[in-house]
C-alpha cells in the first residue's frame, strides 16, 4: 500500500499549493477531472469571461443607439470564438498535466476516489495512505429532478459542456436564475440565439440587493424571454428541440427551444468522497466543515475551495490555498483566515459587482444604516453614455461611519468596486474615502464619490 507524506485531492486551487518547498516530500495528487486543472480554468470563470467579451462587442450598436451612433449589425464566428479560447486554455490544462506526471517527487493518480478509512484512500484498484491531506476537490453543476429530462440527455447541457459545442442553436431555453443563467443568457442573446430563461423566483439574482436585482431582471427581459414565478414540469423529444412544459403565473404553457441549460447551481463533491468514513464532517448544505485555518473535524486534513466555501468564488479559494500551504510548512506557527470583506462579479448585460451585507441584510443584523443610491446617469460619464439603467448603491453603519455594503450594476462594475472593498477591508470611514482622495472629473468613478457624499456621513454634515 503505497505511503505519501502529503495527498491533495484537486487540481484547481489545491494544485497551485505544491511548489518547491514541498519538493522533499512524498506527494500524491488525485483528480479525476478532464481536462486537468480544474473549473476556473477549463469550465469556469476563464473561459466564460473569454466568452463574454465577445457578447459585449456584440451588444455595441445598440449601446451606440442611445448616443446617436448608428453601427452594422455585428455577427460572431462562434467557431473561431470557441477555438480560441480553448486553443489557449486546453494546452494550458494539458501542459500543466504533463509537468504533474513528470515531477520525481509527485504520483499523478488521474481516478475517481473514495475515502474509506481515516487517511485512507481507495483510487481504482488502489489504496494509498498518507500522513496529511488536502480536499480541494471543487464541485459540480446541480441536475434538476424533472421529468423527461434524461430522455432528451444529448441536447440538455450545463456550464461544463456548454461552451464546447460545434455550432450556435438558433434557440436555448436556460433553466435557473442565478448568476450562470445570467452570464450564459447575455453571452447567448448578443450572439444571436433566441433565448428563453425560467426561473422560480420572482427576481434574477435573487441573492444580490433587491434593488440590483430588480434592475438587473427588467434589463434581462428586454434581450431574453424571461419566465418568471415559472417552474420546468417535463421535458420532451420535439422535431426542433426540446419541449418544456411549465407551470406560471397563468397556468400551464409550453417552450420549445433547440437547446436547454441546465444553470440550477453547482453542489460540492465532499459527497462523492466519501468523506465521512475519514471523520470528515459535513454540513446541512453538503460543504466540508472548516475552521479558521482550513481544518477539517479530521486531524491532518484540510480542505479549500468550493468543496467548503458556499461562496464559491476563485479567488476565495486562492486565498485558502495559501493559508492551508503555509500552514503545511509552519504546522507550529499557523495562520487564520480572517473576516475581510468577500466581494464577487456577475459578468452579464449590466455588470454586476458587490461586496458585504445587502441593505435588508443590514437591517435584520439591527444595524442603524445610511442608504444611498447613486444613479450613473447623474455625473457627467454617465450623461455621456446615457446610461438610464446602472446605479452604485452603498450601505453605511451610522454608529461606525464606516461601509457595511456596496452593490453596483452598470460599465465596468467590477472595477468601479474595488476602492470600495479596499475601504472595507482597511476599515476606512466614509468621510474620509470620500474627502481623502482626489476623484478624477470627468471619470465615472465618481458615481462612487458622489454615492459616498450621499450617505451624509461627511464631516460637513457630521
Amino acid at each position: 500500500m503505497p505511503h505519501f507524506d502529503l495527498c491533495v485531492i484537486g487540481s484547481g486551487s489545491g494544485n497551485s499549493l505544491i511548489d518547491e518547498r514541498f519538493a522533499d516530500l512524498s506527494v500524491a495528487l488525485v483528480d479525476d477531472g478532464v481536462p486537468f486543472g480544474g473549473t476556473c480554468l477549463n469550465k469556469g470563470c476563464i473561459p466564460t469571461k473569454m466568452f463574454v467579451y465577445p457578447a459585449d462587442l456584440l451588444r455595441t450598436p445598440g449601446e451606440a443607439a442611445r448616443v446617436n451612433v448608428s453601427m452594422d449589425a455585428p455577427s460572431v464566428d462562434f467557431a473561431g470564438v470557441r477555438d480560441r479560447v480553448f486553443g489557449r486554455i486546453d494546452p494550458i490544462a494539458e501542459g500543466g498535466e504533463r509537468w504533474r506526471a513528470s515531477a520525481s517527487n509527485l504520483t499523478l493518480y488521474r481516478q475517481t476516489a473514495r475515502f474509506v478509512a481515516p487517511k485512507t484512500l481507495q483510487i481504482g484498484d488502489e489504496t494509498i495512505t498518507a500522513d496529511r491531506f488536502v480536499i480541494a476537490a471543487g464541485s459540480r453543476a446541480v441536475r434538476p429532478d424533472i421529468e423527461g429530462l434524461d430522455a432528451v440527455a444529448d441536447r440538455v447541457h450545463t456550464s461544463d459542456t456548454i461552451m464546447r459545442l460545434d455550432a450556435l442553436p438558433t434557440s436555448l431555453a436556460i433553466i435557473g436564475g442565478g448568476f450562470i443563467a445570467a452570464e450564459f443568457a447575455h453571452v447567448f442573446s448578443a450572439y444571436g440565439v433566441h433565448v428563453t430563461v425560467i426561473h422560480r423566483g420572482q427576481r434574477m439574482l435573487a441573492r444580490e440587493d433587491a434593488e440590483i436585482a430588480r434592475r438587473y431582471t427588467r434589463a434581462a427581459a428586454s434581450y431574453v424571454d424571461l419566465r418568471l414565478n415559472t417552474r420546468v414540469t417535463r421535458a420532451d423529444a420535439a422535431a426542433d428541440g426540446v419541449r418544456l412544459s411549465l407551470d406560471g403565473p397563468d397556468g400551464p404553457s409550453e417552450v420549445t427551444a433547440e437547446l436547454v441549460l441546465i444553470a440550477t447551481g453547482r453542489h460540492p463533491n465532499g459527497d462523492r468522497l466519501g468523506v465521512q468514513a475519514a471523520g470528515i464532517e459535513l454540513d446541512a448544505d453538503g460543504y466540508v466543515v472548516v475552521d479558521a485555518q482550513q481544518r477539517t473535524t479530521a486531524e491532518g486534513v484540510w480542505a479549500l475551495g468550493d468543496v467548503c466555501s458556499h461562496g464559491q468564488l476563485k479567488h476565495v479559494a486562492n486565498h485558502e490555498a495559501r493559508i492551508v500551504q503555509h500552514n503545511l510548512l509552519h504546522p507550529d506557527a499557523p495562520r487564520s483566515n480572517d473576516d475581510r470583506p468577500v466581494p464577487h462579479a456577475v459578468f452579464t448585460h449590466p455588470q454586476i459587482a458587490s461586496v458585504g451585507l445587502t441593505e435588508d441584510a443590514a437591517r435584520a443584523a439591527g444595524l442603524d444604516v445610511a442608504v444611498a443610491v447613486q444613479e450613473f446617469g447623474s455625473v457627467a460619464y454617465g450623461w455621456a453614455t446615457a446610461d438610464d439603467t446602472s446605479c452604485c448603491k452603498l450601505v453605511a453603519d451610522r454608529a461606525t461611519g464606516r461601509l457595511v455594503g456596496a452593490h453596483l450594476i452598470g460599465m465596468q462594475a467590477s472595477l468601479l468596486i474595488q476602492p470600495l472593498i479596499q475601504a472595507m477591508t482597511l476599515g476606512t470611514d466614509v468621510v474620509t474615502m470620500a474627502r481623502g482622495q482626489y476623484w478624477i472629473h470627468p471619470a465615472l468613478t465618481e458615481v462612487v464619490e458622489n454615492a459616498l457624499l450621499a450617505l451624509n456621513l461627511t464631516e460637513e454634515s457630521a
